[in-house]
């Protein structure tokens, strides 16, 4: 695994160089440069990141509570790999969840975060054959928060917030080739949230996420 430098180090910095460390996995992991298994040395990403090895120690201790690494005794840390029954649980549970997120939102909503919606949509749109694949995952991002926002429950959206984590390494390259389906998906999501059909919101939620994860419900 060789990571690409950048002109200027990580440790060269003044943000605090555990997030930069973080941030900068995050991306290549998300981003399929690092794939699920590969190992991650602490050393190597040390000399690779340009700073110590003990913000890159704190960072994968951050990504493994995200659920994007996997730290096992006497084998370090690694690339978090699912099996396949791992994501159909993973996928059935965020499914529903999406789907009750979805079914609230289409039932508390105002014109206000309607239109921070419909933002977010164009936006997103917009950018559907960018190459810039980091911003095309925080769009989508985005996209899934602000319908949080709306739902307004703040306890789904903190086990919301977990499981998608855990999730995105299933999401993530799937989600590279599904460019405009992804975004027509949310666009019928959003058509029913504004109507009010709390039944159809949820459907469509779910079924999106069984079309990004490319499985059957």
């Amino acid at each position: 695994m060789n990571l690409p430098r950048k002109e200027t180090s990580l440790g060269a910095s003044h943000s605090p160089l555990t997030t930069l460390v973080v941030d900068a996995l995050r991306e290549r992991i998300m981003g399929g440069t690092i794939p699920p298994g590969e190992r991650l040395v602490e050393s190597r990403l040390s000399d690779e990141l340009g700073v110590s090895r003990m913000p890159v120690r704190e960072a994968l201790r951050q990504l493994a509570a995200e659920g994007l690494v996997t730290i096992e005794p006497r084998r370090g840390a690694s690339v978090t790999a699912f099996s396949p029954e791992q994501v159909r649980e993973l996928v059935e549970v965020r499914a529903t969840l999406e789907g009750l997120n979805a079914k609230l939102a289409a039932q508390r909503h105002d014109a206000k975060q309607i239109a921070e919606m419909e933002r977010i949509l164009a936006e997103g749109t917009r950018m559907i054959d960018s190459d810039d694949q980091a911003a095309l995952l925080e769009m989508n991002q985005r996209f899934h928060d602000a319908l949080g926002s709306i739902a307004a429950n703040s306890v789904l959206q903190e086990l919301m917030r977990s499981l998608r984590d855990r999730t995105a390494l299933i999401f993530a390259p799937l989600n590279r080739t599904r460019g405009q389906q992804n975004w027509d998906e949310h666009a019928a999501i959003l058509r029913a949230v504004i109507k009010g059909d709390a039944e159809l919101a949820s459907l469509l939620a779910m079924r999106h996420v069984y079309n990004a994860a490319q499985m059957e419900p």
